[in-house]
């Protein structure tokens, strides 16, 4: 009888502490929610796109060949323009 009152015990405090990390889990998921939505709103009423849209549209920018190339392309060398070399003169706020 011993062994099946502490077999019980277990198994309620399993499910009372899967029931809690459930809890969690889906409090965190609405409040993940409830953010997004918000900055939806206000990206929509000011206007202004979210600051994770500019900054990923930064690195496309950026970087060669796009953000996540799919094959790894050799750069264009048609792009490439030489220019001459020219000596630059000091200036006085260079020679301290």
């Amino acid at each position: 009888m011993q062994n099946f009152i502490s077999w019980l015990n277990r198994f309620v405090l399993k499910l009372v502490l899967a029931a809690f990390g459930l809890v969690f889990a889906i409090s965190l998921i609405l409040a993940a929610l409830v953010v997004i939505a918000v900055r939806v709103l206000q990206s929509l009423i000011t206007g202004k796109k979210p600051a994770p849209v500019m900054v990923f549209r930064k690195f496309q920018q950026f970087a060669p060949g796009g953000m996540w190339p799919v094959g790894a392309k050799a750069p264009n060398t048609s792009d490439v323009v030489d220019v001459e070399v020219r000596e630059v003169p000091r200036s006085a706020a260079t020679e301290k």
